[in-house]
């Protein structure tokens, strides 16, 4: 048995670098709180200057509004702070810090020197400290208005911190990835990085659209600016704004995913899982969405204080911020269609400036220019009974089926006057988007022609889609045909999700599902979608309660059903070496122009891309 300690509280010097495991993880913590206080203190101009990746030195200097002299070394002391002052302020923060904690920290693992001068000051004041529990009184110093934080040796007095960190090029790594999202968040401020006396990273304030743009193409490449989709909504109190990217520009990791809450870059897994939940129609499998957001939301609704890097936050109203995520961004990917000639662009096409601006929530978009050249006769697919039957039929459930018959052979008798040797003509000034089809390529393509060159379809890829959506959209109209079991299905649950199920019982029955609770573990499955009524009932009604607690949404049952559709449509999309007659291929490019998502199939594929005059001329080097 170890020998009697007294309790007693422990010294200044030593709480600090407790405190400062929290905060000081590696030199990028420290360049987060250190620029952290600078926007905060109004710069917009701040240097960063580093040496051996910030294991040396780390000096920030900014244009903000100083710190008097009789503040400096009360600015060194634990939980000191001009950011709040009450629990009201707390609850209602706006600034990046607030709890007092940053400067002291680093102080007490390093060797820091603090310099400042507010406008009103003839000089700056400066104080050093080298890990000392009383900071000296401040000294005069050279320094134009604002102030530099020179932090050098960290972890000099904690060696058993310093052995765990990393070599200079991982360490600088994190710094730039810290700089960077920063640098997204306030696209007001120029940052400039310096490392071993060489530049890095340097990006200018921009003030204006066309700036912002080139900002971000410096930060994250020119390819995501050329493959994104301005978003600009309000609703509900909620404001969001920003960046998303078409997806063709999908990523095979999460690295290109920033999302800004009132200023601030957070991480939130509930906000991810609702933009990816946007996406799931139309990202291939196993690939990534790429975004940079920013939500303004009432500070009161949100709790900044939840992690001891101000990493993450917790909203009030988790729900409203999920729905409000998932809706305008699913409208704002459903929107993406293809464009009047002179402003198409294919899914895998850089679209232009105009092409990536969406209008406001609630705007009307613009009509459509009317064409001068007279416009063809168009018709729908002639597909036979027996083909939608075969397309259709599998469903078990009338109504889709019946849905499906009527959107896939709806002209069928018109088709049927069309001579498909006709050729159709192709207007030289203005048409749909797409065109006019001019031929079908080994029974796999569409070749078509409109305004600014030439249009390759996949066919099967985007019949798919088109029936896919038709599909989704009836069984949303009509409901969920429910199949009773034969013998109840019971799953072993935790209690949570027991009393989730029973709390649930109306959206699951909307869903076809009927369960009853049979105990404090135990639910009894007696119903399921006849959609998937070949599924593990037990293991899927498992996952559901899983998404119910973690996320409180049941959108695994959703994906589902949204599968077994996609499957469907999947197989039965008119396929490869079948021959379309003219009028069915331009019913198809019409059918396009009107269907959301229609730039990808099921599985993320592309479905079109485009050939503009400019493109053609430069394969054959005309005009050169």
């Amino acid at each position: 048995m170890s020998a009697y300690r007294p309790i007693r509280p422990l010294p200044e010097q030593l709480i600090n670098q407790i405190a400062a495991g929290e905060v000081v993880e590696r030199p990028a913590s420290v360049v987060k709180e250190l620029v952290e206080n600078s926007l905060d203190a109004g710069a917009d101009r701040i240097d960063v200057d580093l040496e051996t990746g910030g294991k040396r030195l780390i000096r920030i200097r900014d244009n903000g509004q100083g710190i008097p002299r009789e503040q400096l070394a009360l600015a060194l002391s634990r939980h000191a702070t001009s950011k709040i002052g009450s629990l009201d302020e707390l609850e209602r923060v706006g600034s990046l810090g607030f709890r007092g904690e940053a400067l002291p920290s680093i102080a007490s693992v390093s060797r820091l020197r603090l310099t400042s001068r507010v406008r009103a000051d003839e000089h700056a004041w400066q104080v050093e400290t080298d890990g000392d529990e009383v900071p000296p009184e401040p000294a005069p110093a050279a320094h134009p208005e604002g102030t530099t934080v020179e932090v050098r040796d960290l972890f000099f007095n904690t060696p058993g911190r310093r052995k765990f960190l990393k070599a200079d090029r991982t360490e600088l790594g994190h710094i730039q990835e810290l700089i960077r999202r920063l640098a997204l968040a306030r696209f007001d401020v120029s940052i400039h990085v310096r490392h071993n006396d060489k530049p890095g990273l340097q990006v200018a304030a921009a003030r204006d659209q066309d700036a912002a743009e080139e900002r971000l193409a410096r930060l994250l490449g020119r390819g995501f600016v050329e493959q994104s989709l301005r978003v600009d909504v309000e609703a509900a109190g909620l404001a969001l704004r920003g960046w998303v990217a078409l997806p063709t520009f999908s990523r095979t990791t999460a690295d290109l995913q920033y999302l800004v809450v009132n200023g601030r870059v957070v991480r939130d897994r509930m906000a991810s899982h609702a933009i990816r939940r946007a996406y799931q129609d139309v990202l291939y499998k196993d690939r990534y969405p790429a975004y940079v957001l920013y939500m303004d939301v009432d500070p009161g609704q949100v709790d900044v204080n939840v992690h001891p890097a101000k990493h993450e936050v917790r909203f009030r109203d988790g729900r409203l911020i999920y729905d409000f995520l998932f809706r305008h961004l699913r409208q704002a990917l459903e929107s993406v269609r293809p464009e009047a000639p002179g402003g198409a662009a294919a899914p895998g096409a850089p679209p232009s400036s105009a092409d990536r601006e969406l209008p406001r929530s609630g705007a009307a978009a613009p009509p459509p220019r009317a064409s001068s050249a007279p416009a063809p006769r168009q018709d729908g697919f002639g597909f036979g009974v027996r083909e939608a039957q075969a397309l259709y039929g599998a469903t078990g459930t009338p109504d889709v089926r019946e849905a499906g018959m009527a959107s896939a052979g709806a002209a069928s008798n018109e088709a049927e006057g069309v001579d498909d040797g006709a050729a159709v003509e192709v207007p030289g000034d203005q048409g749909p988007p797409l065109g006019y089809a001019l031929a079908q390529i080994h029974g796999v393509f569409i070749l078509a022609q409109n305004a600014d060159g030439v249009v390759l379809v996949d066919m099967h890829a985007a019949h798919e889609r088109i029936v896919y959506e038709r599909m989704k959209q009836q069984l949303a109209a009509q409901g969920v045909s429910a199949q009773p079991l034969l013998v109840p299905v019971s799953v072993a649950v935790a209690p949570a999700e027991a009393e989730l199920a029973e709390r649930h019982h109306d959206a699951f029955s909307r869903l076809g599902f009927e369960l009853d609770r049979a105990g404090p573990e135990t639910v009894l499955v007696r119903q399921v979608p006849a959609l998937l009524r070949n599924a593990d009932a037990g293991a899927l009604v498992a996952d559901v309660l899983a998404d119910l607690r973690d996320c409180d949404d049941a959108s695994r049952l959703e994906a589902r059903l949204n599968h077994v559709l996609g499957t469907m449509a999947c197989h039965g999309s008119v396929r490869a070496n079948r021959q379309l007659t003219q009028a069915e291929m331009n019913a198809l490019l019409r059918d396009m122009e009107n269907t959301p998502n229609s730039g990808q199939c099921n599985h993320g594929r592309p479905t079109w891309t485009r050939l503009a005059m400019a493109d053609l001329d430069r394969l054959f080097l005309r005009g050169q």
